[in-house]
């Protein structure tokens, strides 16, 4: 069962926390014009508890990339991570995570994000990201963890 930030004990928060920090790469549903869910996945950074990804330097099909799009007409997103592990699955783990996204592209918060994204991305001190960057204020943690599954 998922656990929502509400009902996370300090451990429970403190660990789901831990593995957003670590993972290296998550995916951010928005929503299009049209209803539909869109699904990209994104580098990222957690800079004071705001989730941040900027638009970088691998290519891209188009320089009007959708999700900035969507953000524009609709700037509640969600981001899913996770891992898995087909030998155990007790180190199974899932965290989603709801926000409100708004896109930056300069000023003092765009410096620190992209500072953020340098920090935990090596690439990243070599190409630095130059395009816009997406702030998502977190509103809600929903987690879960195959901890305690027996293998087998």
């Amino acid at each position: 069962m998922a656990v929502a930030v509400d009902s996370l004990t300090q451990m429970e928060r403190e660990r789901a926390v831990e593995l957003v920090e670590a993972a290296r790469v998550a995916r951010l549903a928005t929503v299009t014009a049209d209803q539909r869910v869109d699904l990209v996945p994104i580098t990222y950074a957690v800079d004071d508890g705001r989730i941040v990804t900027a638009i970088d330097h691998k290519p891209k099909s188009t320089a009007r990339l959708k999700r900035l799009d969507n953000i524009r007409g609709n700037p509640e997103v969600s981001l899913l991570l996770d891992e898995y592990d087909d030998a155990d699955w007790s180190q199974l783990w899932w965290v989603r995570l709801r926000g409100v996204a708004h896109i930056v592209e300069q000023g003092e918060l765009y410096e620190r994000s992209i500072k953020a994204l340098v920090a935990k991305y090596p690439q990243y001190q070599t190409v630095t990201p130059t395009g816009p960057v997406i702030v998502i204020e977190v509103i809600r943690w929903q987690w879960w963890s195959g901890e305690g599954i027996a293998d087998g």
